[in-house]
């Protein structure tokens, strides 16, 4: 449903603090919309940090994906299972632990990662539900606040 992507929406504008412009991106991966976005975990309220069991640091970024179902009406929410990891520019990898966050209709996954002051990092993100399985690129660049 529409609901799930406002929903999750909602959340993660939340978790920014006020003020803050949310970069949600987008991607058509096979039958999903993939929403993404990873920003430093400054920008999290403290209150919403703890509420969602997430950690707050000038070197912590924190990435946000939820997956909707793009072939049906209203575009509902999808329960996916994720693996992933990031590479940093030295070709070092780190792996993401994704935990599942259920609201009403939204579902959205939530990781951390450590960086380093102007680093640009690369993510690498498998999505898979039954026999679909898809892979999710990204890059960006963090700098510490």
């Amino acid at each position: 449903m529409k609901h799930a992507l406002v929903g999750a929406l909602t959340i993660i504008s939340m978790l920014l603090m006020p003020g803050t412009a949310l970069a949600e991106q987008s991607k058509r991966i096979g039958p999903w919309e993939v929403h993404y976005n990873a920003f430093n975990s400054t920008l999290l309220r403290p209150e919403m940090a703890q509420q969602y069991q997430l950690s707050r640091s000038e070197t912590l970024a924190t990435v946000n994906i939820s997956v909707l179902d793009a072939a049906t009406a209203g575009k509902p929410a999808q329960q996916v299972t994720l693996s992933g990891y990031v590479m940093n520019p030295l070709s070092q990898q780190q792996r993401l632990e994704f935990r599942e966050v259920i609201e009403g209709d939204a579902v959205y996954y939530l990781a951390q990662t450590r960086f380093s002051n102007l680093e640009t990092l690369r993510f690498f993100i498998t999505i898979k539900q039954g026999d679909e399985t898809h892979e999710l690129r990204f890059h960006k660049e963090f700098w510490v606040n």
